[in-house]
């Protein structure tokens, strides 16, 4: 009977993985958390989100209905995983985990209370995620910790992440490096009759053979191509269909490169065969618009001076209001479906003053709607690093119609 069955495990199953992290980096984001916790009077913080746990503890989950945490106080740094994962968590984690088993449904509760409460400690104020916690968890938390005050902690360790270590520039350019790669594939497969799915095909196949030769151990996980044309291109994030590519068409071309949890992307504007008047004078002022870009990211600028200036851009070619969205964001732990370093956003309405450290794109995106001339989306990507005296761009992949008109 499932009382009689075991509620918490330790599975400390072969060896620790090896991580493009040192023990050192990762015991540094611990010890920079745990100061930042006494600074806001937190006993613990319960990560629940992919971003957090990764960031924090090396290992990215994979939730599927189930629920994960990784725990830090003053002492101690434990994940909580389900069963059904075996002794991977362990194996990736800097630290411990606890395991819990499916045969109560409140487990995962019962081993964040032992983990919290273990030697009699009683923590009065614990950190949790308020942008990822649900109201239901939230209220089963309430219930399993009683006496424990539910403190949001999701912007100060959101702030803590945008600043990048060297490791993780390190990781960062290998994504980058990787990125450039996957575009040249793409490049090589765009033809005219061609399906969006088979070129956005060999650039993923393109990318994680390379991830998988970069590294001596690896979780090929996640990594995609978003391959759009022709009036697929006039969304950022619009799925690859099995559109065939006609000659003269508008491609967007898109790599995400994912590795040990971070997040790369190189995107550029293509043409297949030749391009209108019209779409080249478009082309263009989004090049443009992008290179005036590249030279505000700098130490001391403002995220939302930046905007205003390359808005004036657009504006003197009355097409501001064909602008899709922001100009750029951090990079870091993120994906398509976890993560964004909001504080760090290349919009009017976000005042952060740029630092050495960070790591930032430049991605001015105009849509000019179906049926007016140059018709479709037109986005170029690149990724710097903020240094002491400026930026460094670590995008390879030329932009623009002198290189980017793909020809049979």
């Amino acid at each position: 009977m499932a009382e009689d069955m075991m509620r918490l495990q330790v599975i400390e199953n072969g060896e620790k993985s090896w991580s493009p992290f040192s023990a050192g980096e990762m015991q540094g984001r611990q010890d920079r958390l745990r100061a930042r916790m006494e600074a806001l009077g937190v006993d613990a913080c319960l990560f629940t989100s992919y971003h957090n746990i990764c960031y924090f503890s090396g290992f990215l989950y994979c939730a599927f209905g189930r629920r994960f945490g990784f725990i830090v106080d003053d002492e101690a740094a434990t994940a909580v995983v389900p069963g059904i994962d075996g002794g991977q968590p362990w194996r990736r984690v800097h630290g411990t985990a606890l395991t819990y088993t499916d045969w109560r449904k409140d487990n995962y509760f019962h081993a964040v209370s032992e983990i919290l409460f273990r030697g009699g400690r009683k923590p009065k104020r614990l950190g949790i995620e308020f942008d990822h916690v649900s109201l239901d968890l939230k209220a089963l938390l309430e219930a399993a910790l009683p006496g424990v005050e539910l403190v949001d902690v999701s912007d100060a360790v959101m702030r803590m992440r945008t600043i990048k270590s060297a490791e993780e520039h390190l990781l960062i350019r290998h994504g980058t490096r990787i990125c450039d790669i996957g575009g040249a594939a793409i490049a090589a497969a765009v033809a005219a009759g061609v399906g969006e799915h088979e070129v956005a095909l060999a650039g993923t196949q393109a990318m994680v053979r390379e991830i998988a030769a970069s590294f001596p151990f690896v979780e090929l996980m996640d990594t995609w191509v978003w391959f759009q044309s022709g009036i697929n291109t006039d969304g950022a994030h619009n799925p690859v269909t099995n559109r065939k590519i006609e000659a003269g068409d508008i491609l967007s071309l898109n790599c995400f490169p994912m590795i040990f949890g971070y997040y790369t992307a190189l995107e550029r504007t293509l043409f297949c065969e030749h391009a209108s008047d019209a779409h080249l004078r478009l082309w263009e002022v989004n090049c443009e618009v992008h290179r005036a870009g590249l030279k505000l990211i700098r130490p001391g600028a403002r995220c939302c001076d930046i905007a205003t200036e390359l808005n004036d851009i657009y504006r003197q070619h009355d097409l501001l209001q064909y602008r899709s969205f922001g100009y750029g964001h951090s990079f870091g732990v993120l994906s398509h479906y976890y993560g964004r370093e909001a504080a760090v956003e290349l919009r009017e309405d976000v005042d952060t003053v740029l630092e050495p450290g960070m790591v930032v794109s430049m991605e001015p995106m105009i849509m000019i709607p179906e049926g007016m001339p140059g018709a479709g989306g037109y986005r170029e990507h690149d990724i710097l690093i903020v240094t002491d005296s400026g930026a460094e761009n670590i995008t390879g992949f030329p932009f623009g119609p002198e290189h980017n008109i793909i020809r049979a």
